[in-house]
């Protein structure tokens, strides 16, 4: 076995990789800005285990440079151990003083392992848009060093038709200070996109490891979701003509995947503007998502891969109950 830094999408899809691994987008070494990939090849030449590294744009925390470990997969513990032990090195040598991992380059792409089951019974199939990885590879990143960051949940609601007795008062104050919330039915989704952003740069400011992302990848990134999108569950608050907060929700597709029919949508992101007269909007609408969900003759809908700390997880607390629990690791590098 030998470790190997492929320095082109090219020369990266010319490589074989093991049966073993799931498919691997060559394209998104360069549309995701990749700083360096590595491979760790068999007797045969084959990629056993990958992954790629980010320095130069990766997020940031505390007072430590860090850097992203991404686009992770591993046959087998041995090539993991040393799959991990050049990323680091790697990541020492340009400088970091901490790794952070999987994360896709930043939290706009994708990040996290899911790491536990919720108490649902049975537990539930992977849903549109969720991470997924076998059991081996969060355990592969603890054995290497790594521990606990963060953690994250998504939850299921079974009860659409449920009442909130706490929203209908919270609707009409914000209603009175001017906010008015509709879907985007019958709107240009791709301007709204543009709007949608704007919000998300300065909603999600605060948040842990939170990056700058432009406009342009941001629309790219949310194109290839636009003739699956239900306007109707894409809910947009406003004052004065200002985006001022938004809930989107999307049609769990993977139970299509599956051959079964979709009664399932999937609350994926919520994103209020960091006013104190906006206090309350999230659930609002959080329940108005949902209330068109069940007009729409959906039965469930998931509140996907929240924080354990955000405020999101305390509105979901209200009508869903845990299903899945997500890790994301870090590891302090010595000079």
């Amino acid at each position: 076995m030998r470790v190997v830094t492929i320095t082109s999408a090219r020369n990266r899809a010319a490589l074989a990789q093991s049966r073993e691994l799931p498919p691997f987008e060559v394209k998104h070494l360069d549309d995701q800005h990749v700083d360096e990939h590595i491979c760790a090849l068999g007797n045969e030449g084959e990629v056993r285990a990958h992954c790629s590294l980010w320095w130069r744009q990766a997020p940031p925390l505390s007072r430590h440079r860090t850097g992203a470990i991404g686009h992770y997969a591993s046959a087998d513990d041995t090539v993991a151990a040393a799959l991990l032990g050049a990323a680091v090195a790697r990541l020492r040598d340009r400088g970091c003083t901490l790794a952070i991992g999987p994360m896709d380059g930043n939290t706009w792409r994708r990040y996290r392992f899911v790491t536990g089951a919720g108490s649902l019974q049975p537990p539930q199939p992977r849903f549109f848009l969720e991470p997924v990885n076998p059991p081996d590879w969060p355990r592969q990143f603890e054995h290497a060093g790594f521990e606990k960051l963060a953690e994250y949940y998504s939850a299921l609601n079974s009860d659409l038709a449920r009442p909130d007795e706490r929203i209908e008062p919270v609707a009409a104050r914000l209603e009175v200070s001017g906010v008015r919330i509709r879907s985007a039915a019958g709107t240009d989704l791709h301007a709204q996109l543009k709007r949608i952003y704007h919000v998300s740069r300065i909603a999600f400011a605060r948040n842990l490891l939170y990056t700058e992302l432009s406009e342009e990848d941001f629309v790219a990134q949310y194109m290839g979701l636009l003739d699956r999108i239900r306007p109707e569950l894409l809910f947009l608050a406003e004052r004065d003509c200002e985006l001022v907060g938004f809930v989107f929700a999307i049609p769990d597709f993977a139970q299509a995947a599956r051959g079964s029919a979709i009664d399932t949508f999937v609350i994926k992101t919520v994103a209020i503007l960091p006013h104190a007269d906006l206090r309350g909007l999230g659930g609002v609408l959080v329940s108005r998502a949902q209330q068109a969900g069940h007009r729409l003759g959906f039965r469930r809908c998931i509140h996907a891969l929240m924080h354990e700390g955000n405020v999101s997880r305390r509105i979901s607390g209200h009508y869903a109950e845990t299903m899945r629990r997500y890790t994301l690791y870090r590891q302090e590098i010595a000079t």
